[in-house]
């Protein structure tokens, strides 16, 4: 068992302060093991979906995740029909377990946050909004054929870039250790607020 699982806090609301600074840091750091977390949803035909995404902002004052995705993608029209969504991750270094559920809202190209989101975007990641729409098939020749100019791409991406702010109401947290795993449900109001936490059983 790593040093930072016996160290974790037993406190119900040092966990949770603790769990958001894990969050906040994940947002800006590529080494967190929260960097690249499960966003799963359900399709049109009521079966779930999951997919890896990355953690681009954390707030724990809104309680409030943000992530990126192209606005022609099977989850961008999932998520549309129905917001309800769940975020999983797991730190293999800390062995901590994250599972939120909440809502998210979709702003798309033309919205302000969207806007501000694509200007803070370098541009390696702006160039992977350009091209074909995600799960259209492709033909193995296009891989290795060349990019059009850099500011084509840009353009064209922005067109498709879509921002997903994540409104997070319930965390359960849960940490695996060799004995005595342990679970805490966290709850929250629609100001981000701590409602309600108790222990679970593992």
């Amino acid at each position: 068992m790593s040093k930072a699982s016996e160290t974790a806090p037993s406190n119900l609301a040092d966990i949770d302060s603790s769990a958001w600074s894990e969050l906040e840091t994940a947002a800006v750091s590529q080494q967190s093991g929260f960097r690249y977390v499960n966003l799963c949803s359900v399709d049109a035909e009521a079966k779930p979906q999951a997919r890896m995404v990355v953690l681009r902002g954390a707030d724990r004052s809104s309680r409030v995740l943000e992530f990126h995705t192209d606005t022609r993608s099977p989850k961008w029209l999932e998520l549309s029909a129905n917001p309800h969504v769940t975020v999983l991750g797991f730190c293999a270094q800390t062995r901590l377990q994250f599972r939120l559920q909440g809502m998210v809202e979709l702003h798309g190209s033309g919205s302000d946050l969207a806007k501000a989101a694509w200007v803070r975007l370098p541009t390696w990641s702006r160039m992977t909004y350009s091209g074909g729409p995600p799960g259209d098939e492709r033909a193995f020749e296009a891989i290795n054929e060349s990019v059009p100019s850099r500011l084509a791409d840009e353009a064209e991406g922005e067109a498709h870039f879509g921002l997903l702010i994540f409104r997070v109401r319930m965390l359960d947290w849960f940490q695996l250790r060799r004995q005595d795993n342990r679970r805490a449900l966290f709850t929250y109001d629609e100001t981000g607020a701590l409602a309600a936490c108790r222990w679970l059983n593992p």
